[in-house]
């Protein structure tokens, strides 16, 4: 079981993540979107999503420092084990409660604003599931692993070294197969979320408005109400060049 769990699933995550995002660029462009709903509700909207975005960013690079960096450059720097997990734990607490509390927010409009929740689709439910559950149950690691209810269990000596070692391909299923059960239920939780990305309006997180950046400037001209339209001077403005 451990092998497949750890050894196993995580590559088949990936592999149906790319395929799963080739096929929704090819079937489905036009579905490639967020689905917003800012139209039916804006208040929650502009407060609940700052917090889980800008939250969820640095949760991410809390993950990536804890689970890419090893131990031993930490070291060389002369960043102490209590330093760092004072300093993973403050700043991963309060980024966590931010994502939580935008995610809340998000989840209560989706289903208490009747306009909002008649253009929820069936994958948001799942998605919603997962999301939660990952976000909980790393909520729940961090403060029993900051509490010591864990005993001395270090995940930078377990968790760390297994997702490093995916990488080489030679995954070292048994760190995981030791981990406590909430670091475990929270990474089972985060990889289905992957594997739904490209099924549900998570697919956004890979599009980038590169063209915005090159496209030309929208140019706003304001008139004198009190001058009929017919009489306005034409002036220049976007043409054509060539033919």
């Amino acid at each position: 079981m451990d092998l497949i769990l750890w050894g196993v699933f995580p590559y088949l995550v990936v592999v149906l993540l790319m395929a799963g995002l080739v096929w929704r660029a090819r079937y489905d462009r036009f579905g490639w979107t967020t689905h917003s709903t800012q139209v039916h509700e804006s208040r929650l909207l502009s407060i609940g999503s700052p917090l889980f975005h800008f939250g969820m960013a640095f949760v991410v690079v809390g993950h990536v420092v804890g689970l890419l960096i090893p131990k031993t450059w930490t070291d060389a720097v002369g960043l102490s084990d209590h330093t760092y997990h004072l300093l993973a734990v403050t700043t991963g607490s309060v980024a966590g409660v931010a994502a939580a509390a935008g995610i809340g927010i998000l989840v209560y409009r989706r289903f208490k604003v009747a306009a909002v929740k008649k253009a929820t689709l069936k994958s948001d439910h799942l998605m919603y599931t997962f999301l939660l559950g990952a976000m909980t149950l790393g909520i729940v690691a961090t403060l029993l692993n900051s509490t010591g209810a864990m005993g001395d269990y270090n995940y930078r000596e377990g968790v760390s070294l297994w997702f490093r070692s995916l990488f080489t391909l030679q995954p070292d299923y048994a760190l995981m197969g030791q981990a406590p059960a909430a670091f475990q239920l929270h990474v089972i939780f985060g990889l289905g979320l992957f594997l739904l990305i490209p099924f549900s309006r998570l697919v956004h997180m890979f599009s980038a408005p590169l063209k915005y950046l090159f496209r030309p400037y929208v140019v706003y001209r304001s008139r004198d109400p009190k001058q009929p339209v017919a009489q306005r001077p034409t002036r220049r403005g976007w043409e054509k060049v060539g033919s």
